[in-house]
């Protein structure tokens, strides 16, 4: 069952650790190795890279915007170019491709991140939110050394053994959900559910380090 927190336990602002989750979310529950769905969805390669225009002015793009890095000072708000698609207040970033059908998967090397969230957002969402905390974001998270989804300011705790250099998201519009994926099974190690009725974007939140992405990928075999 998903847990309701507020928003201000869950998020970083402007770099600046607001809380922590409780103890009483930290709790591990046993998941099901593989969710079957059955899918409509047509699949295809989603190559994409990181909209700078979007970037938090404490994130800085890195290969040829396919990587981000978090920068703990980071950069004067008055010193980055102003821009309605820019994030004002949390370190997020979006990809600069919009999904709105189809089955989607890319991975992302998370090996140098301690902190960060993954997963997708409606390209509209306002800047002034964090990605988990609203009902138009759904994302898998890693904070102090655990893994959860979210979505509406909801936290469900997800069980996964260590903490992988890298890992896959699937996005499947039209079946309604997002998968976490063992790039190394592979297989889905937990999924999100979603009425996704507006344009996505890849989404990206990120306190400490970098992430890679791996775009322009086909589906493992084998996933449901």
């Amino acid at each position: 069952m998903a847990m309701p927190v507020s928003a201000a336990r869950v998020c970083r602002l402007a770099g600046r650790t607001v809380s922590s989750l409780s103890a009483g979310h930290r709790r591990a529950v046993n998941l099901p190795a593989r969710t079957c769905f059955i899918s409509t969805s047509t699949a295809s390669s989603l190559q994409f890279r990181l909209d700078e225009r979007t970037a938090h002015s404490s994130l800085d793009l890195f290969k040829k915007d396919t990587g981000v890095i978090y920068r703990m000072m980071g950069l004067d708000p008055s010193q980055v170019q102003d821009d309605p698609e820019r994030f004002r207040d949390w370190a997020v970033v979006f990809g600069d491709k919009k999904i709105s059908s189809g089955r989607h998967y890319w991975e992302v090397t998370v090996k140098k991140s301690q902190e960060f969230r993954l997963g997708v957002a409606e390209a509209a969402m306002s800047r002034d939110d964090c990605v988990g905390t609203n009902s138009s974001s759904w994302v898998f998270g890693y904070a102090q050394r655990k893994w959860f989804a979210m979505t509406s300011n909801k936290i469900v705790p997800v069980t996964l053994v260590g903490k992988p250099d890298r890992v896959g998201i699937l996005l499947d519009y039209e079946g309604g959900f997002l998968g976490l994926v063992d790039v190394e099974q592979p297989r889905i190690i937990h999924t999100v559910r979603g009425q996704f009725k507006a344009p996505l974007c890849p989404a990206f939140g990120l306190w400490d380090g970098e992430l890679l992405t791996h775009s322009g990928l086909e589906e493992p075999e084998g996933l449901m």
